[in-house]
């Protein structure tokens, strides 16, 4: 029987293991065969033990690092540390939705406490400069959340007010991004949209941001309007945006026609983790008779098998998914969010193929890697919207919390 008398890490365990099964032999008797396949069993448990030993690890010193970084967030460029500084926008809100999934997983009460006080300091509100936008309501998911765990009530209300509002006023604009220079031109510059499409969710990003907000307020207040809005919406966006032929999604309209480097297609591998990381939670959220349950698991299983044919012998998703010599270091926002709803597959039996495990365990020893001792998450791509370059000193809020969602998976991991 092979005895690990080591702490090792998952990917030096497997080679260990791989090595140790491979006795030479060709000829094995019945007996044998059985009491060798009883001996394989007890290998493959403890590879599964010790991803999930791992994944508690990195889970506490990723949300435990990154909460001390309030205050002190110079190491994030001055473009982005403004707003990186603000707990309504949807950088730290990213973080807090990852932070939610890990509190569920752990039960750690002094995290869900950090969160309340978030919470109660911004008097749960949201920011109003551009109140249709996605990336602020993806705050709301941890408002919502807070109500869930508490009963407060009062941690949505503001939310609701703006939702109504919407639901009031419904956008009447189209789904293509309008190029920036010519949104200089228009009104809706003044409102800080990238597009004259984002008063809906034209973009992948949103997809994260907003839609499960909607639907957790329809969870809280038992009015099914709130996700009867978004699961619309949702739609439109996915079928809008979404490949067929390469089971991806483009980030906006501007990126149907554009070329890499490479001749082939641009698909950004965070653009596509914030909606793959998205599409589990809907699906956990969503009650299990509801009518659009089945589709957001085929839109789940069609987008998994475009991403594991794109995963990197080192184990990351490359920043341009189509082209990994475009940004050839690793990146670690996009295969955080990908591993986190890869590992949600597994773990939920809809992933079942050996293969599937392989690519997800591969992604965790890849998150590993751009782990600090301390807890601080390297190679993250910072704020953008397409793959540009990365370097190993870049850290941002969201990173720490796509690294969070795949911990949560992976502390479950069998």
């Amino acid at each position: 029987m092979l005895k690990i008398t080591a702490k090792l890490t998952p990917a030096a365990l497997a080679v260990t293991l791989m090595l140790a099964g491979c006795n030479g032999s060709e000829t094995v008797t019945a007996s044998e065969a059985e009491s060798q396949t009883q001996v394989a069993t007890q290998p493959e448990v403890a590879l599964a033990s010790t991803f999930r030993e791992s994944a508690q690890e990195v889970g506490n010193k990723v949300a435990n690092w990154q909460i001390a970084q309030f205050g002190h967030l110079d190491y994030i460029p001055e473009s982005h540390r403004e707003k990186s500084e603000d707990a309504k926008f949807w950088i730290q809100a990213a973080f807090y939705i990852g932070l939610t999934r890990w509190v569920e997983t752990v039960g750690d009460e002094e995290l869900l406490a950090f969160m309340k006080s978030v919470g109660e300091r911004e008097n749960y509100e949201v920011l109003m400069n551009r109140p249709y936008h996605a990336d602020d309501h993806a705050i709301g998911q941890m408002y919502l959340w807070l109500t869930e765990q508490t009963g407060n009530e009062a941690a949505y209300k503001h939310l609701q007010e703006v939702f109504d509002m919407i639901l009031a006023n419904p956008p009447q604009v189209g789904l293509e991004m309008v190029d920036s220079e010519e949104l200089n031109h228009t009104k809706t510059s003044k409102s800080h949209l990238e597009g004259n499409c984002q008063t809906r969710w034209c973009w992948a990003d949103a997809l994260f941001m907003a839609p499960r907000s909607w639907l957790m307020m329809s969870n809280v207040t038992g009015d099914p309007k709130y996700f009867d809005y978004a699961d619309k919406e949702f739609w439109a966006a996915a079928d809008y945006l979404f490949s067929d032929e390469y089971g991806l999604f483009f980030r906006d309209s501007r990126y149907f026609d554009m070329k890499s480097d490479n001749g082939g297609p641009v698909f950004w591998g965070r653009g596509n983790g914030w909606v793959f990381a998205a599409i589990p939670m809907i699906i956990d959220d969503l009650p299990d008779n509801h009518p659009s349950k089945p589709r957001y698991i085929e839109l789940y299983k069609k987008n998994a098998a475009g991403l594991m044919k794109l995963q990197r012998d080192n184990g990351f998703w490359p920043a341009s998914l189509m082209d990994p010599d475009k940004v050839k270091t690793p990146e670690i926002s996009g295969t955080g969010f990908i591993t986190f709803g890869l590992a949600w597959g597994v773990n939920n039996g809809i992933l079942t193929d050996d293969h599937a495990k392989e690519v997800v365990e591969k992604g965790w020893v890849a998150i590993e890697s751009a782990v600090e001792e301390d807890g601080r998450v390297n190679w993250v791509q910072h704020v953008g919207k397409s793959p540009d370059p990365v370097k190993k000193t870049d850290s941002q809020l969201y990173g720490a919390g796509a690294v969070l969602l795949a911990a949560s998976e992976m502390s479950k991991w069998q």
